[in-house]
């Protein structure tokens, strides 16, 4: 149920990886092991997870591997101060989504889990800015939609306007 829920963002996400950084590649992967993590090894990835720390209080996490390059698939967004994590990553190579900003619905909030929301949601132009601010050069962006099958005003603007964002950027 989970995996069909996101199976668009997970096929797009995973060209967008293999564009990128073909396999085999070692990748730290911000967040907790899920079900992205297995269909990276799946296709000839080694993933290393982080472990659930706070990586606004813990950035220096980041530096515990060395590896061939970093994804953080829809964590930045979670996170009050995305800078220091992206300042403090020592891999040359940084692969990452964000669920971008719409203008029609408010920012996600989980009615059940505290943890699970976004304290940013980005315009792609002020993600660019923070990731070159954190000192990273974007090499590659795409922009995918992510419509839910519902009927109403919000999913069918959702079927046109990009929800998710994709950025390769290297130091």
């Amino acid at each position: 149920m989970y995996y069909k829920l996101h199976e668009k963002r997970y096929k797009y996400t995973l060209q967008f990886l293999k564009n990128v950084l073909p396999s085999p590649a070692t990748i730290l992967d911000l967040g907790t092991r899920n079900v992205f993590s297995e269909i990276m090894e799946q296709n000839g990835y080694t993933v290393i997870n982080t472990e659930g720390e706070d990586l606004d209080i813990l950035p220096e996490v980041v530096k515990k591997h060395k590896v061939d390059a970093v994804t953080a698939f829809e964590i930045f967004e979670h996170l009050i101060a995305p800078f220091n994590v992206l300042r403090a990553i020592e891999s040359t190579k940084l692969v990452t989504t964000i669920p971008l900003n719409l203008w029609f619905a408010k920012a996600y909030q989980s009615q059940t889990d505290q943890w699970d929301r976004h304290y940013h949601e980005f315009e792609d132009w002020q993600f660019d800015w923070l990731l070159e601010k954190s000192g990273w050069q974007i090499k590659e962006t795409q922009k995918w939609t992510s419509p839910i099958n519902k009927i109403g005003f919000r999913p069918i603007l959702r079927y046109y306007t990009p929800r998710y964002y994709a950025v390769y950027c290297e130091k």
